[in-house]
């Protein structure tokens, strides 16, 4: 569990990186089933923005009773995963991720989402890490973004430069198996790798129930924005109960 510093932490700063280890099995696991998963879909390679619409057994590792616990302490018990991610920097090649707030892509309404990073590699400045702007989620607003095609982004959208101080930027530095949570109003982004050593990245998208998931709206960001229709995936039930009555789940027990 989270200490009442830690979480106080997540609220002051908008993440925190818990005293939490995922186990080397299980970090090996990972890596074999993406592994698998670059075999058939090379296209991949950079960025995998859907996890579970091309391998659902991905879901196992989110269903991490440990991690639920701390997700619950900072977003309450009942809990939707309604997406999973992969952002993997290749050695010698690592795509930038331009700074952004993940709010600007995602179809939840009331806005509402914790996402727990997952290092499946060491994360460091000097392949990749991810960046943060502390406290940049306290007003709950959506910065203006930029649409920018740039093919060395593993994103299309980037915050106005006139919105944050990027010497104010804090890098997380992770070891593998260690995890950071972070608020969905959170500015943050990362550098391009151009070290001999990877830097994957498995991501656990979880809003709470009290939120909906809409799914007309995330056809308008599709049709707006020039990205994935997170519309068409399915949501699961991880913990607890719909609050809100509207969600199309699927239950895991």
């Amino acid at each position: 569990m989270l200490t009442e510093a830690q979480v106080a932490q997540y609220h002051e700063d908008g993440y925190v990186i818990p005293d939490f280890r995922l186990s080397d099995d299980v970090l090996e696991s990972i890596r074999r089933d993406h592994d698998q998963l670059l075999a058939r879909n090379p296209d991949f390679r950079d960025y995998c923005p859907a996890l579970l619409a091309h391998d659902l057994g991905f879901l196992e590792y989110a269903r991490n009773g440990e991690i639920l616990d701390m997700v619950s302490q900072v977003i309450g018990p009942d809990i939707i995963l309604w997406n999973m991610s992969f952002f993997a920097k290749p050695a010698g090649n690592g795509k930038e991720t331009p700074w952004h707030q993940d709010g600007e892509y995602w179809p939840i309404r009331p806005l509402a989402t914790c996402t727990v990073w997952v290092a499946i590699d060491n994360a460091t400045p000097k392949n990749g890490c991810l960046r943060i702007m502390p406290g940049s989620h306290k007003d709950q607003r959506l910065r203006p973004h930029e649409t920018n095609p740039d093919p060395n982004f593993t994103l299309n959208q980037e915050i106005d430069k006139g919105e944050y101080d990027e010497a104010k930027a804090v890098d997380l530095v992770l070891e593998a198996g260690q995890i950071s949570l972070h608020d969905v109003y959170l500015v943050h982004g990362s550098a391009a790798n151009s070290s001999a050593k990877s830097r994957r990245g498995m991501t656990l998208r979880l809003m709470p129930t009290t939120s909906v998931f809409d799914r007309d709206f995330a056809a308008e960001k599709s049709r707006d924005l020039g990205v994935i229709d997170h519309g068409e995936r399915s949501i699961f039930l991880l913990r607890g109960v719909d609050r809100s009555g509207e969600n199309d789940l699927q239950v895991r027990n």
